[in-house]
């Protein structure tokens, strides 16, 4: 995201040492909250800040996705990196000091609290209803999809035990901006995180235009509804939300599988009509930890990345013979590496439109219904993308596998594990030391925050 003109508007929150300060602000301001939001200008740079806080690299910037591809997955990947916070959690030898599972919090929180901010100053958009309603879809977007996030880094599975019982973030909902005894607050249930965000992402789907340029639309809403939804096992709704995406015609699939990648290598930057939500990233802004951690140069310019993350032969085996997905590696030496993220400057997608087809296709077949399009020819559509024969009838272990290789190394695989209750890397789906800990600096300031059950 092109965002170099930022007002860093730095709010005090019990959790957070200080405002995302990676970019390069030409002029740096600093202002303080009474300043900040008096005009529907204050408002809008305030919401391309949290847009700065989400591409951050601790967020959708990559480490998201990293940490979901990395946790205990020895399977599929070998990590080799010198990062001992990622090899920990590799290895599931996490502590509550690591510093992977702090950052990504903090910057989570450290958005919200934009978030927060520009939803408080929505008098202020005046110009217009649909400018109004366009902020604040965006902001409850943004706010949503982080505790979502959040939810399924640091807490139990929807499902495991008792949704309303169970601890899963502190959802705080207004601006904090200053330290008093309100502002240490406790962890809301999982159910209580999973309804709110429903609930705002419902309205943000309901406010958001169709189409948005690079930042959220209604399509957005809608396939993160469809992704929660299927978390929850809600498989009429994930149907629909996905169905709503396809049905839109704002996206379509990219005809040749390769063409989703090397985006600024070979495309200028541009996202496919594929991606429906994406971090944009150039030369002058952006993060992609995703090439960080499991790229590489392969002696073309424009390549790179530390090569971290290699591809062990027993997931390389997954792919039926002629599946151009099972080509799309890169060997260096006895490696192998994805080619999804070698691009030193690729976008990093969020949610493609396959996906909402694999969606589409697995609760249909679930529920025995045929909205949009039949189970089959929705798998057939992304095997025959693949190069593939079709299938003569689709199970959902068919399904299954499509999602796990279409979908491979894009931060999705662990939330699958967990709610289709599969075996990941020989630990259970629902094994403590699959969810993160809540960082010990928070616990030492907060006695209102309980730590996990693996890390007491």
């Amino acid at each position: 995201m092109n965002m170099r003109r930022i007002i860093n508007i730095c709010l005090a929150v019990f959790f957070l040492t200080a405002c995302e300060k990676k970019l390069d602000l030409s002029p740096t301001q600093s202002i303080s909250q009474e300043n900040a939001l008096l005009t529907e200008g204050d408002v809008k740079v305030t919401l391309i800040g949290a847009y700065d806080g989400l591409q951050s690299v601790t967020l959708y910037g990559g480490d998201i996705q990293v940490v979901n591809e990395l946790l205990g997955n020895t399977d599929n990947i070998l990590f080799t990196g010198t990062f001992a916070g990622l090899a920990d959690i590799h290895a599931l030898e996490i502590t509550t000091q690591n510093t992977f599972a702090r950052d990504t919090w903090i910057q989570a929180y450290n958005t919200i609290n934009r978030v927060n901010n520009v939803l408080s100053a929505l008098d202020k958009v005046t110009s217009s209803p649909e400018e109004r309603d366009r902020i604040e879809g965006e902001a409850l977007f943004i706010r949503s999809a982080l505790y979502f996030e959040l939810v399924k880094l640091f807490a139990k599975t929807w499902g495991d035990g008792d949704n309303n019982a169970n601890p899963g973030v502190p959802l705080i909902l207004t601006p904090t901006a200053g330290i008093s005894e309100s502002d240490y607050v406790s962890r809301n249930s999982v159910a209580q995180v999973y309804a709110k965000v429903i609930e705002d992402l419902t309205r943000a789907e309901s406010l958001l235009p169709t189409s948005n340029t690079i930042y959220a639309s209604k399509g957005a809403a809608a396939a993160m509804l469809s992704r929660i939804a299927l978390m929850q096992g809600d498989y009429a709704a994930a149907r629909d939300a996905a169905n709503r995406v396809i049905a839109s015609g704002e996206y379509s699939l990219e005809g040749n599988f390769e063409n989703l990648w090397y985006l600024y290598m070979n495309n200028g930057g541009a996202n496919p009509a594929e991606y429906i939500f994406s971090m944009t990233v150039t030369q002058q802004d952006g993060a992609n930890s995703m090439n960080t951690y499991f790229g590489i140069s392969i002696g073309v310019a424009g390549t790179g990345g530390r090569g971290d993350c290699k591809i062990l032969g027993a997931h390389l085996n997954k792919y039926e013979e002629d599946d151009v997905r099972g080509e799309f590696f890169a060997q260096v030496g006895a490696n192998f590496y994805t080619q999804k993220h070698l691009d030193i400057f690729g976008n990093v997608p969020v949610v493609r439109l396959a996906e909402m087809y694999l969606t589409r296709a697995e609760a249909n077949l679930r529920l025995g219904t045929s909205v949009g399009d039949s189970p089959l020819d929705d798998v057939n559509l992304i095997r025959d993308r693949a190069g593939l024969d079709p299938l003569p009838a689709v199970t959902l272990q068919n399904i299954l596998n499509e999602r796990f290789l279409e979908l491979a190394f894009e931060g999705q695989a662990l939330s699958d594990a967990k709610r289709t209750r599969s075996n990941w890397s020989g630990n259970a789906w629902n094994s403590e030391l699959l969810i993160l800990p809540i960082p010990q600096r928070e616990i030492d300031v907060n006695s209102n925050l309980v730590q996990n059950e693996a890390y007491d």
